[in-house]
Parts: structure tokens; sequence; C-alpha cells
């Protein structure tokens, strides 16, 4: 079964990322949450590029993928599973979960460290918030994040199945709480309890330095309630909100060429964490 997986986790992913893509544009189109003032055209050849880009790169200088690194876990017996000799239900459940935990722990790394935030920067300066900004990462921190996700899998000895189950999940979580998409407002309040809803993670793409640094969860939600950086609405409201960050408000700025140079570009402004202004 392992064998199998790993044989065909390229052909599964892709598959699962390609549908849920396609469920998330039509619902899009059918239901928008937002007016967007800077249409698909401006902007998602930028944002599909970059995605080409980074699964390029990550096929090239990591061939075997965390997948890979977790079949080797699972033969050496590697691992906090391992050492404990967790059945495997088990280590399943709890690997997905912990993995969540580490993508969280990472993602509020990335904007409490000036240079980390100038990397994931890119993702935040976007102009409008769709299905595509959760594909808009900068190449330097696609390869920093999976280097940190090899680590988590290799340190828990994940069971292969568990870490296909995880990215899947991920990658369809993060199209899905990017979406600019209607959700009734008694449904979100209850999915909030379970997911990452879009409304919820909207907050976090606000231009408000002090909601840039909330709702750092992209699958589960508990993490933000736990560790206390849960905020449930944009002060100014979802329509009026503006999203991005101060610096990159051009629309030129929505270019692939300009999106990858933008670590090296302006300073790092207000949103890392320490730097965030009073009352925030």
């Amino acid at each position: 079964m392992a064998d199998i997986l790993f044989q065909h986790e390229p052909l599964i992913r892709l598959g699962a990322f390609a549908g849920a893509f396609a469920a998330m544009a039509l619902w899009e189109l059918a239901s928008p949450r937002r007016r967007q003032a800077i249409g698909r055209s401006a902007r998602w050849p930028g944002n599909l590029g970059v995605v080409v880009l980074d699964s390029l790169l990550v096929r090239l200088l990591f061939p075997t993928a965390a997948v890979g690194v977790a079949l080797l876990a699972e033969q050496h017996d590697w691992g906090l599973f391992a050492a404990l000799s967790a059945p495997t239900w088990l280590a399943v459940v709890a690997s997905v979960i912990l993995l969540d935990l580490a993508i969280y722990l990472q993602h509020v790394m990335f904007h409490a460290v000036p240079a980390l935030w100038r990397l994931h920067r890119m993702h935040h300066a976007d102009l409008e918030f769709d299905t595509t900004t959760g594909v808009r990462f900068h190449p330097v921190e696609i390869l920093l994040s999976m280097l940190l996700k090899l680590a988590a899998v290799a340190a828990l000895g994940a069971p292969p199945v568990a870490v296909l189950v995880f990215e899947v999940v991920l990658n369809a979580s993060s199209l899905f709480n990017h979406g600019n998409v209607r959700i009734p407002a008694g449904l979100d309040r209850a999915l909030r309890w379970l997911v990452v809803t879009p409304d919820m993670h909207r907050v976090h793409h606000s231009v408000v330095p002090r909601e840039t640094n909330s709702n750092f969860g992209f699958n589960l939600p508990w993490w933000d309630r736990l560790f206390g950086t849960y905020r449930a609405q944009p002060e100014a409201g979802h329509d009026a909100m503006t999203i991005g960050i101060e610096q990159f408000r051009d629309p030129r700025e929505l270019r692939l060429d300009r999106m990858l140079l933008q670590p090296w570009r302006s300073d790092a402004g207000r949103y890392p964490i320490g730097r965030r202004e009073p009352g925030g």
C-alpha cells in the first residue's frame, strides 16, 4: 500500500488540486463574497505562474517529497510514534493534527521574523482575495517550508498515508479558505469550530497590521483560539476592508517578475509581529 501511495502521490495530489481549484473557481463565479476591482485577467497569470514555478522547484530539489521521507521513517523506525509503538490509527490521526499545528507555528514564525516576513509578504501583497491567493507563495518560502515539513514528518515518524492525507487536505483547504465565496453567516459560525472558513481567513489579509497578525490557521481553526491569535471580524467589515499590505499597491506589482523580486525591495514595514502598531 505504501509503495502504491509513493508511486502515485504526484498524480493523487495533482488530481485533488485540480478538482478543488475548479470547484472553488466555479463557486466564486456563482456566489462571490466581495466585488473585485482588479479582475482575474490581471491577477491570475502571476498567481498561477508562481504555483507552477514552485511545483517545478520542489520536484527538482525534493524528488521524494514528504511522503518519501515518511516511507524512510517507517522503514527505519524513526520518530515519536515508532518510539511509542503507537497503533497505526492513532499515529495517522495524531500526525494529521500535529502537522497542522506545525504549519500554524511556521506561519506565525514567518510573520514574526522580519527576514522571513519579506518572503511571506508576497502572499499578502495580492490586491484581491480569491482562491488563487491560496497558492501565491514565493519559491524561497516554499523551499524553506518544505524543509520544515520534512523535519516534522521525520521527527513524528508520521505514517505515509497520514502525510498524503495531510498534503491533500492542506492544499484543498488553502484554496477553500482563500475563496471569494459567500457562506451564510450562521453556517460560517458553525464551520469555524471545525475548519478555517474564507471569512475567518480573510481577516488575516487585511491591510491593518493587527489584523494581518491574526487568524494564522490554514486548516484547523483551533490553534488561533488556543494561542490567542483569533479575531472574529475585520474592523471595517468584509465588504469595506482593504486587502493587501501598505507596500506594493501598484497593480503592476501583480506581474510575476515583480512578485519574485519583492523580498529584496523596500523594507520589512510595520507588519512583522514585533513591529505592529500600538494597540495591535
